[in-house]
């Protein structure tokens, strides 16, 4: 029987009071926080280059000519990082018809009406609408970085190129902004969503509400794979 497309290696679970879940290992997490801790930097470096009333934010990072130098090296060190969380959950991001009927029932997950939405894999549509979104957004922001960096690229560009470059990545920058916000809200929102991103693991109660699907593939994996059990879990 091949894997479940959103079963991924590490994600196991384990008997107990309460079951305990895994969903994410060690290097995903770092992974996940180096990427996370670049965009903020990134989002820090950029407003205070964006305008002249937040240019005192160049105070974060040693005045205005290092925040100009360090602000698309730590680009790249997202870009990398992104590559590493993309091929990690690339996969377990698909769309699936329960997305659908999951976004189509948006008041209930708002008004946490568990009961009325459909059984869900590792992601729900939000977090998958997310995941492609910073994505895209991620490289148009390093195609449009490159144009503008001058230290190494203006000979290859003209200045009109330069200006759409910088208009577009202004654009890209604020909506990964504000995806961010999102995903950091729905993060506080969902209890015991961070402590999956710090501890790798969630109770068994908490897939059951959230990820039931997921949770029904991680038990019902043969007695050879990793660590799993059958069976309905409980907190």
């Amino acid at each position: 029987m091949s894997q479940p497309y959103d079963v991924e290696s590490g994600d196991a679970v384990h008997p107990g009071h309460p079951v305990q879940v895994d969903r994410y290992t060690a290097g995903a997490r770092i992974n996940h926080w180096i990427t996370a801790i670049s965009l903020i930097l990134l989002a820090l470096s950029g407003l205070a280059l964006f305008h002249p009333s937040l240019f005192f934010l160049t105070g974060l990072f040693g005045g205005g000519q290092m925040t100009r130098t360090l602000h698309p090296w730590i680009g790249v060190v997202l870009f990398f990082s992104f590559f590493g969380l993309f091929f990690r959950f690339w996969k377990a991001n698909l769309w699936k018809s329960e997305d659908g009927t999951w976004l189509r029932r948006i008041r209930d997950v708002i008004a946490g009406h568990e009961e009325k939405l459909p059984e869900l894999g590792k992601y729900n549509a939000g977090q998958k609408m997310v995941f492609w979104g910073m994505s895209f957004l991620i490289v148009v922001l390093i195609a449009s970085g490159v144009v503008i960096w001058n230290a190494y690229f203006s000979t290859f560009t003209s200045i009109p190129q330069q200006r759409v470059a910088l208009l577009v990545h202004s654009v890209a920058a604020v909506a990964i902004i504000c995806v961010w916000i999102v995903h950091v809200y729905a993060a506080i929102w969902v209890k015991g969503t961070i402590s999956a991103m710090t501890r790798g693991q969630v109770t068994g109660g908490w897939a059951w509400r959230h990820h039931r699907k997921w949770l029904r593939e991680l038990v019902s994996r043969k007695p050879s794979q990793p660590t799993g059990t059958r069976g309905t879990p409980a907190e």
